[in-house]
């Protein structure tokens, strides 16, 4: 019995109005998009150092779109310029059981993971495990350690499966020292 099955038996049983659910393959994979036709918001992790060099990480939300062509006759879509400037792209594969150990970003990152299952540590002991098409904004540039503490961020990979990332590097991007300015 599929899923959308199994939560339509379950919801007529209670009584509840069945929802229309997206394909389940599609809807474990994607970033949560809020569709609210004037206010988009997609969901990512902010990996961030605050003023005292410890590193987090903070669910945020991405909410500043507005509406435009990218053709002189297409249909309008919803844009949201997180960062302007000089960016390399990269695509990294990691084996798999990689581990990265202990180290800091040296530049503001967007990471995307395509494949496999990804995991980032903070210094304060938080950690997320980031699936394809889950965001992660990485700027825990210049942590400080503390005592015999590791600093910036632990990652790798989870199961036993290849993890291939997609990392936008922002190049003159400063990063913010507090949570969720990726805006």
């Amino acid at each position: 019995m599929t899923i959308q099955k199994y939560l339509f038996f379950l919801l007529g049983a209670l009584s509840i109005p069945a929802l229309s659910l997206p394909p389940l393959a599609t809807a474990a994979r994607a970033t949560p998009l809020e569709d609210k036709p004037s206010f988009p918001t997609i969901s990512y992790w902010d990996n961030w150092t605050d003023p005292q060099g410890v590193t987090h990480l903070t669910k945020c939300k991405i909410s500043t779109f507005h509406e435009n062509s990218i053709t002189p006759t297409g249909d309008k879509v919803m844009l949201s310029t997180l960062h302007d400037g000089p960016a390399t792209m990269t695509i990294r594969v990691q084996p798999p059981h990689w581990k990265g150990g202990w180290n800091e970003s040296h530049q503001v990152q967007w990471i995307v993971p395509l494949s496999g299952i990804y995991f980032v540590k903070a210094m304060d002991g938080t950690s997320v495990e980031l699936n394809p098409g889950d965001v992660l904004l990485s700027e825990d540039v210049a942590p400080i350690a503390h005592d015999t503490d590791p600093k910036g961020h632990q990652s790798g990979n989870v199961g036993d499966s290849a993890v291939v990332l997609q990392i936008l590097q922002i190049g003159e991007a400063t990063p913010s020292h507090a949570p969720c300015q990726g805006r």
